[in-house]
This record gives structure tokens, C-alpha cells and sequence, in this order.
């Protein structure tokens, strides 16, 4: 399998290799963040790409907005579409090496994008990246797929069971608002951090 570097991901957005990308912001994460009253939450979104939830909730008026990406390019779509967008907030690094404290983690396309045996490791960053009853929240894919990845799929069992290690699971089902293509085929996350 060829490397998952910041190369990798750059050269698949210069080339429009990003078949995962839906064109707009997750049906899923925007009934989610519908739910969420105060401005001022401090949101990340790892992996982010063109983060089109970013340029929604950006728009929606949340102000503490941070998007992770380590490459450079997939940026392009979001200083695009929200010019105003805070560029401190736009952070070209890896999630693993991430050193901030967020209130809520939107999570889209990174987890199923990274290789499988670094999922313990996302969990426990994610946990720490939190603050105290902080939540991490969004759509994973809901089974295996028959081809070597990105993406990478797996099964609600195997989800539960890795984050439950940092997490208090408040809901983990099938997504009622999938686009047409993944109807059925996406599980969505709610996750409470828990306090050691």
C-alpha cells in the first residue's frame, strides 16, 4: 500500500482524485450541528478537505472553527467560499501532532481515510484534544469493504469497542439522513469523553 503522507493526499486534490467528496457539507454533521446553540464552541474538523461543513458552520455563525488538513491544496475550496474565514484556523498538519483543546470534533472522511491500525491512536488523540465532557461526533462507514483502502470501512461492533476505550457512547446507528448512494451504508457517532 503506498504511504498515507501529506504527498499522498496532496497529489490525489491537485489530480481530483477525492472520490469521497460529496461536493457539499454532509447531510448527516448539518442535522447535527443544528442542534448546537452556542456560537462560541470550539469546533475541529480533522481531515477536513474542501471542509464544506466548515463553510456552513462558518456562515451559521460559529467563530471557532479550526480545520485540519495536511495537504495544502484541499484549503483551495474553503478561502474560496468563506474569505473571511479565520486563517490561524486553517491548520496544515497532522492530526496526530494536533495541540489544542476543542469543545466538539467533527468527524466526515479522516477516520475512514487513515490505515486501520492507527485507530486506537485517533481515538486516544481525539480524547485528548477534547476538553472535560467534550463530544466527538460524525459518520462512519458502517461495514467492510472487499478492496484495500482509503476508504477503510468496519462494523458498529468494532467501533463501539475501540471508543469505548476514552468515550461514553451516547449513540452509535445508522445515519437517517445519508445522502442517496450511502443510504443504509453510513453509522453515525456521538461520543462523550470520558473523564479519567
Amino acid at each position: 500500500m503506498e504511504p498515507l503522507n501529506a504527498n499522498y493526499w496532496n497529489e490525489r486534490y491537485q489530480a481530483g482524485q477525492i472520490p469521497w467528496d460529496i461536493g457539499y457539507a454532509s447531510p448527516p454533521l448539518l442535522a447535527y450541528a443544528a442542534s448546537l446553540q452556542d456560537k462560541q464552541t470550539r469546533i475541529l474538523i480533522p481531515g477536513a478537505g474542501h471542509a464544506y461543513e466548515a463553510v456552513a458552520l462558518h456562515q451559521r455563525g460559529f467563530e471557532q472553527i479550526f480545520v485540519c488538513d495536511w495537504a495544502p491544496l484541499a484549503f483551495a475550496h474553503l478561502r474560496q467560499n468563506a474569505p473571511d474565514f479565520p486563517e490561524n484556523n486553517l491548520l496544515v498538519a497532522d492530526f496526530f501532532t494536533l495541540d489544542l483543546q476543542v469543545d466538539l470534533i467533527l468527524e466526515q472522511t479522516f477516520f475512514c481515510a487513515i490505515d486501520p491500525a492507527l485507530r486506537p491512536d485517533y481515538v486516544a488523540h481525539a480524547a485528548r484534544l477534547l476538553a472535560p465532557e467534550g463530544t466527538l461526533a460524525g459518520v462512519l462507514f458502517a461495514n467492510p469493504f472487499p478492496f484495500p483502502g482509503p476508504p477503510f470501512g468496519g462494523t458498529a461492533q468494532e467501533y463501539s469497542q475501540l471508543f469505548s476505550t476514552h468515550f461514553s457512547i451516547r449513540q452509535l446507528a445508522l445515519c437517517e439522513q445519508s445522502i442517496k448512494p450511502r443510504a443504509g451504508r453510513e453509522l453515525f457517532l456521538e461520543a462523550i469523553v470520558s473523564i479519567e
